[in-house]
């Protein structure tokens, strides 16, 4: 096994030099910075690497068992660790993230975890520092099962992972517009992630890709940046705070409070904690799925356009045709 570096750790001074460079660039337009959400981004950033430093010995005891099970351990071939095999890894692993990061918007259980990282109403790069901290308690890390499976030793998904994550940063900034079409075409870029943080009708749920935007084309979940619907951001309903632990718990906590509650049947239970974001038991509640639909019914012209279904009708979550939007929450 080769050393390999913590990526992460050694991005650390090039994410300080790309803050303060990005926020002095936008004190001539095109970057908006509010004190306390940068603190609160980077309280939360802190956070994470805090937690990530308490769960690593488990975690990577659990890591260590699943890879001794695989049935072709690719660490203990003589080529397992040539470059190619860290490139097949990292494209693999691309795709794992866009399996979790499109679950983490599809199940309220993993969306308690991911919604920390929407909750800034600023785009900047501070926001890509904004990072949960129950991802663990979530069991977020389950979806490595497979890679582990597959045979790839756990530091290399570490290594990938991490590679990854630094990727990602650059990506959450305005003052990058347009790329030439064939890396808006492969990659993923400030534009395409732009559209996943809005709270747009037409942008939620979409563009969940890591690095490479290709997984979005390939399972139809890519959304076009529009210029005449720029993005707004953060929850549909804002949180409202720059505490902390409000920002880092606030939808786990209101999904065990649900749980609490008395008089519901085992369907009701899993429909709350495991059912889309803004989902109730027999409706009533506004997903984003019944929030693009509410959009249609009073923009028929906008039918069929990406992101927007063709038709206001149907659905599980609770808009009935002709009702509008119920209230928000936080899907």
């Amino acid at each position: 096994m080769p050393p390999l570096p913590d990526v992460v750790q050694w991005a650390v001074p090039f994410f300080v030099a790309a803050m303060l460079l990005e926020l002095w660039l936008g004190r001539r337009g095109g970057a908006r910075y509010e004190t306390r959400d940068t603190l609160t981004s980077l309280v939360m950033g802190g956070g994470n690497l805090a937690v990530g430093l308490l769960f690593a010995a488990p975690i990577g005891w659990w890591a260590s068992t699943v890879a001794a099970w695989a049935p072709f351990p690719l660490a203990e071939r003589a080529w397992g660790w040539h470059p190619l095999v860290f490139a097949l890894c990292f494209i693999l692993d691309d795709l794992r993230y866009y399996a979790y990061h499109r679950a983490a918007h599809e199940v309220r259980w993993l969306w308690a975890n991911h919604v920390t990282h929407h909750s800034s109403q600023h785009y900047n790069l501070s926001t890509a520092l904004r990072q949960p901290w129950a991802f663990e308690i979530t069991l977020g890390f389950l979806f490595r099962l497979p890679m582990l499976l597959l045979g790839f030793h756990p530091a290399m998904l570490a290594l990938v992972g991490g590679l990854n994550l630094v990727y990602q940063f650059w990506i959450h900034t305005e003052l990058v517009g347009r790329l030439p079409a064939w890396v808006e075409a492969v990659f993923n870029t400030p534009s395409h992630h732009r559209v996943h943080h809005a709270t747009n009708p037409r942008y939620l749920d979409a563009n969940y890709a890591g690095t490479l935007i290709v997984w979005d084309r390939i399972f139809g979940t890519f959304v076009p940046e529009r210029a005449d619907d720029p993005p707004r951001y953060g929850l549909v309903h804002q949180l409202a705070t720059f505490n902390p632990l409000r920002v880092g718990f606030h939808e786990l906590y209101a999904v065990l409070r649900d749980q609490a509650q008395g008089g519901l049947g085992w369907r009701d239970r899993l429909v709350l904690a495991f059912g889309p974001p803004g989902a109730r038991p027999g409706g009533g509640g506004s997903t984003s799925a019944d929030q693009k639909r509410a959009w249609v019914l009073r923009h028929p012209e906008d039918a069929g356009q990406p992101g927007l279904p063709a038709r206001a009708a149907g659905g599980a979550g609770g808009v009935p045709v002709g009702a509008g939007p119920a209230p928000p929450t936080n899907p």
